[in-house]
């Protein structure tokens, strides 16, 4: 694959464009592709890894801890450790086919690396780290959140429980019906809306809730029914 066009439809998927394209390129660099480059000339990611390990920690704790504030301190901990585990970001660089964008050695090109699970979780980080180089936190912070939420949601439904479930299992055991989550209103720019809805059970309003997603919003809704149903 052409170097530039690669570049181009990495950017597209992470959805930003690097002023730097230098830094890209250091992210994408496994140490075995600059060794046997031989002058030692051509950086290799893990300084970006480095930096992306602290910048993805930041970033998912500011999030999970804006999100889910009924959360304890230990919860929020557990959910950000599994996010950005590497078992919790190899998903989310698949997804991105990062692999096929890897500079890798010819060893550890024959040995499978753009499959290695370390390989492409090192390289996620180090593309994150790039990002916060090039554009700044604001820039980080809009990639990992597009990348995350989602793995994020999933990860607190295991953590706290999905309060949606436990809330409809509940309605439908006593009463055979179900509760139905209007929104109510939906704010703040496109790259950061809040939304905010209500959960609704036989015409009336028995919690309500918020986030930067509808399903964030929906969970804290149901979970604010449950600590205070009065049917």
């Amino acid at each position: 694959m052409d170097a530039e066009l690669a570049g181009v439809q990495l950017e597209q998927r992470i959805r930003y464009h690097f002023k730097n394209s230098a830094l890209m390129q250091e992210a994408l660099t496994h140490k075995s592709f600059s060794n046997e480059q031989g002058d030692g000339t051509l950086p290799d990611n893990e300084r970006l890894e480095f930096l992306g390990d602290a910048v993805l920690s930041l970033l998912v704790s500011q999030y999970v801890f804006r999100e889910y504030p009924r959360l304890s301190e230990g919860d929020l901990t557990r959910l950000r450790a599994e996010v950005v585990s590497e078992k919790g970001l190899v998903p989310v660089a698949r997804q991105l086919d990062l692999g096929a964008f890897l500079l890798l050695g010819k060893g550890e090109e024959r040995s499978g690396g753009r499959e290695k699970s370390s390989l492409l979780a090192n390289a996620l980080e180090a593309l994150l780290g790039a990002v916060f180089c090039d554009g700044g936190f604001e820039a980080a912070r809009a990639m990992a959140e597009d990348l995350l939420r989602e793995p994020i949601v999933r990860a607190a439904r295991r953590k706290a429980g999905d309060y949606k479930t436990r809330l409809q299992e509940l309605l439908q055991g006593r009463y055979g019906e179900v509760p139905a989550y209007p929104l109510l209103e939906a704010s703040g720019p496109a790259h950061q809306r809040t939304y905010r809805v209500e959960v609704r059970f036989r015409g009336r309003a028995i919690g309500t809730g918020q986030g930067h997603s509808k399903k964030a919003a929906e969970q804290e809704a149901a979970r604010s029914a449950l600590e205070h149903l009065e049917l």
